[in-house]
């Protein structure tokens, strides 16, 4: 099978594509190297996926992700430094490809930016997955997964949340254009047939994950001996998702979609195990051997209270099972970032 992957250099990106090498698929990777972090955390992040071990010596933007593409290109494997908000240059690697499906993660994260741009985040996760779907229809390609996110839910009272649960109130522009792209997946599969799985993710870490996200960013901060920001009380909590099982239940969300026609699904993909802002400090504390300093602040405006994943139907439909719990994920994501530090 061929995959088109969106956002395939980012951290659920690269994991999947190496899963998808390994399995004997070929795979196109979009990516436009976003300074959202740094390009060149996407370039390793490239690199490890492909499974190329060098020293990758950094120096200009745009002539370091040159040599990437060119010594990473290969049959089984192509790499296109594509911003999705480009439909004409989308159509050329469709025009270049034969397809099986899209795999569409490709978006602008995070909750607390999108409130300061909101028209940039319409205009990447609304726009340019409608680019991505207006281009399956005109190839013909009927099968296509979707990220959608666990932010959805806004602050859902029904604990823990379903995938029927009403999801119209959104508290963050992020979290809109999450629902926005469940919304129109929809219109594309009605009107196009499109076969179209989506997919709320919750709270995913692990090897690889951005350094702006909570676990990481306190790894490292508590690591160094550097205050980490603490917001609120600490009973804010999360579904936090291995990163191993997440690309599992993507993994089986392909071979679903693969299998069945006429589908539209929406799909919960988290551990259903909820741990507090001051547990999941504590447990990296006690993996560090280190004691945080905390700056204790208000709440984020648009920050969920609790996440939670009821994950009944994923597991009846896909088979989805996960099977790292946080005290162990958290393991063995120190084990990676320790030696990533050496």
């Amino acid at each position: 099978m061929i995959y088109l992957i969106t956002g395939g250099s980012g951290f659920i990106g690269s994991h999947l594509i190496e899963r998808l090498l390994r399995n004997g698929h070929s795979v196109i990777n979009i990516d436009n190297f976003d300074d959202f972090y740094s390009y060149r955390t996407k370039i390793k992040n490239t690199l490890e996926s492909i499974g190329i071990n060098s020293d990758f010596e950094f120096s200009d933007k745009e002539a370091d992700i040159q040599h990437l593409i060119s010594c990473s290109d290969s049959a089984q494997y192509s790499l296109y430094y594509q911003d999705i908000r480009d439909k004409k240059g989308l159509e050329m690697i469709f025009q270049n490809h034969h397809i099986d499906m899209v795999i569409h993660l490709a978006a602008l994260a995070g909750v607390r930016p999108s409130i300061e741009r909101p028209l940039e985040y319409e205009e990447v996760n609304v726009r340019g997955s409608m680019n991505l779907w207006e281009l399956c229809k005109d190839f013909n390609i009927n099968k296509f997964i979707c990220a959608s996110s666990s932010s959805v839910y806004g602050n859902n009272e029904k604990i823990p949340f379903s995938e029927t649960d009403n999801v119209d109130n959104p508290i963050s522009p992020y979290a809109a254009t999450k629902k926005c792209g469940e919304i129109l997946g929809h219109v594309y599969h009605d009107l196009y047939h499109i076969d179209m799985i989506q997919l709320r993710f919750f709270t995913v870490y692990g090897p690889r994950q951005r350094p702006d996200l909570a676990i990481h960013k306190f790894t490292k901060l508590i690591s160094q001996g550097h205050e980490i920001p603490f917001y609120g009380d600490g009973n804010t909590a999360r579904d936090y998702t291995y990163i191993d099982d997440i690309i599992d239940g993507i993994i089986k969300s392909v071979l679903y979609l693969e299998s069945h026609s006429g589908v539209y699904e929406i799909l919960n993909l988290g551990e259903n195990q909820v741990i507090s802002l001051s547990e999941m400090v504590n447990t990296i504390e006690e993996a560090l051997g280190k004691t945080a300093i905390r700056k204790n602040l208000p709440m984020q405006p648009g920050d969920v209270r609790k996440t939670n994943a009821d994950i009944a139907k994923s597991k009846t439909l896909i088979g989805y099972e996960p099977q790292i719990d946080f005290q162990n994920g958290i393991k063995k994501f120190m084990e990676w970032f320790l030696r990533k530090r050496h």
